[in-house]
This record gives structure tokens, C-alpha cells and sequence, in this order.
């Protein structure tokens, strides 16, 4: 018995067949391309096979988990595309399923990344900041399918204007190209090159005070919505992933400290609080996970 796991990002498109038990058989990644659709079909068809039992689907967002579409902002020739359809006319007869990227990344983790607990709340902070909230064993979608999409939490009320239409979300302080157009505010001068993410994380592990900052600062942002997040739902693990996670550390020691240092009720004192173990494939599990639930084969946590 085997499923599909499809990871729709906004560079690239990863696939891999996964059996019941969660071992990934066979996995392969293409950049987006000229024509996304074309990509799309190329993959599935290397991929789908006799035995297929279903397909899973992690994708950037913004989704219609009901509608089955997809508008990933980096795909301006996705709008509204039909994602699930499109997959179902590859894979005739074979259940589609479709979750955001930071959900399906929330689901692997619970399930094959070795955290324990029956809830959790996964957190993507890269570009932007997404999220994935499992809660009892179950991906937790919402009305929409977004739920658990923490980078919109507002943490400052007086903050810059996000791209969203709101004011002072989590992804105006804690996304990458954020820290990065707020350490060249305060007179960060990089390293020749293009200043990102990476260029600021080499420049505070240097010593240099205002990229730290950067990271304290959006070190604070995230505590802030992880323990509102954890106050409302009663998650205790919250596993983080994405480029800027990668700086491990440098974000995370001081996420520690601001989480311990804010932290009031008792059950918020034993927020466990990581980065992935999955790291990229992290989508894929969790989209194979979101195709074998909906072929109600039960999941068993990795120990």
C-alpha cells in the first residue's frame, strides 16, 4: 500500500511515494518552471502507479482546502488553480487531499519526527511565517484550511503595515527579508552582496550587534505568539522549521529565554519548544500522512 505525497512550494515542487508504515520509498524535486501545470503533470506521471491508495497535498499558500484551489503568491500563474482537480484528472479513481505547506509540515513532524504528545503547533519562519496546528492526533484546518496560520498573529499594534492588509503580524518582525530591512534601519552594513536572511545570521554569529538584535527582536515576536497560541489551544510542543530556524541558536536560545521570562499560567512553563527533525521533507511526510487519514489507515508517532 502506497501513497503520494506532493510539496508545492514556491521554487520548487517535491514528490515521493511513502507506504502505510511512513517510510519515504522514492522522492524526487524540480524547480517550478516556465509552466508549473507542466511540472506538475511530469512529476505525478514518474510517480503514480499501480496500488496507489491516495494522494496528499502540501501547499504555499493562500489555499481553499474546500474548494480544492491554490494562489501561491510566488506562482502568479496559480490563482485560484485547482490543484486538487488537476491531480485527480492524473490519478483518475485515487482521493486527493490538500493542506497548507505549514500544516502538512506540522503534521510530519507529529507523526514520524520523534516529538511525542498528541498536539502540537508547527511553525514555518522563512520568508514569511506560516503555521500548523495538530491537536488529539488530527490536522486542525479550520473553516478555510488555514488555521494555525501564526506569522498573521498580530504581536505589535503599532508595527509596520503587512502584506496582508493588517498592522504588526508576527511576519513583519520574524519573517527573513523583515529582519533583514530592520537591521539595515538601524545601520547594518553587510557584507558585500546581497543582504538576506543568511547574510544576517553570519553577521551575528561575527558578534555584530545589531544582526543579533534582529534575532533577539524577532526571537521576542515569536514568543509572543507562541504563548498566546499555546494559552488558547493547550499545545505543549511547538516544533519550528524554515530558512531562518536554520540559524538554530541564534534564534532559538533567545526564543528560550523570552518564552521562560513571559511565560505566567503553569501549564505555559513546559512549552517544548524545537526545530525540525524532518527539515525539508517534513512537508512530504506530512502530506503522506494527510492522504493515508484520508484513507482512515490509522498513523503511529515515530518514538
Amino acid at each position: 500500500m502506497t501513497v503520494l505525497a506532493l510539496d508545492i512550494g514556491g521554487t520548487k515542487f517535491a514528490i515521493a511515494r511513502v507506504d502505510a508504515a511512513g517510510n519515504l520509498l522514492d522522492r524526487a524535486e524540480h524547480p517550478v518552471g516556465q509552466s508549473p501545470t507542466a511540472t506538475l503533470r511530469g512529476l505525478v506521471a514518474d510517480f503514480a502507479g499501480p496500488g496507489l491508495t491516495a494522494v496528499g497535498i502540501g501547499s504555499a499558500g493562500p489555499i481553499d482546502a474546500e474548494a480544492g484551489t491554490v494562489s501561491p503568491i510566488n506562482i502568479p500563474r496559480w490563482r485560484g488553480y485547482p490543484l486538487v482537480a488537476a491531480v485527480q484528472r492524473l490519478v483518475p479513481g485515487v482521493p486527493v487531499s490538500l493542506a497548507g505547506d505549514a500544516q502538512c509540515m506540522a503534521l510530519g513532524e507529529w507523526w514520524r519526527g520523534g516529538h511525542g504528545g498528541s498536539s502540537l503547533l508547527g511553525i514555518v519562519v522563512s520568508t514569511g511565517v506560516g503555521g500548523g496546528l495538530i491537536i488529539d492526533g488530527r490536522p486542525w484546518t479550520g473553516r478555510t484550511g488555514n488555521a494555525g496560520h501564526i506569522g498573521h498573529v498580530v504581536v505589535d499594534h503599532d508595527g509596520e503595515p503587512c502584506v496582508c492588509g493588517a498592522r504588526g503580524c508576527l511576519e513583519t518582525i520574524a519573517g527573513g527579508p523583515s529582519m533583514v530591512r530592520w537591521a539595515l534601519a538601524q545601520g547594518w552594513t553587510h557584507a558585500p552582496g546581497r543582504p538576506d536572511a543568511k547574510a544576517l545570521a553570519t553577521a551575528a554569529r561575527s558578534g555584530a550587534s545589531i544582526p543579533l538584535a534582529a534575532f533577539n527582536r524577532a526571537a521576542g515576536a515569536l514568543a509572543t505568539a507562541i504563548l498566546n497560541t499555546a494559552a488558547v489551544l493547550d499545545v505543549r510542543d511547538v516544533v519550528i522549521g524554515g530558512g531562518v530556524a536554520a540559524a538554530g541558536d541564534l534564534l532559538l536560545a533567545p526564543l528560550h529565554k523570552a518564552i521562560a521570562d513571559r511565560a505566567g499560567m503553569a501549564y505555559l512553563r513546559d512549552l517544548r519548544v524545537s526545530t525540525t527533525t524532518l527539515d525539508r521533507d517534513a512537508g512530504l511526510y506530512g502530506a503522506a500522512a494527510l492522504a493515508l487519514l484520508t484513507a482512515e489507515v490509522p498513523l503511529h508517532q515515530t518514538p
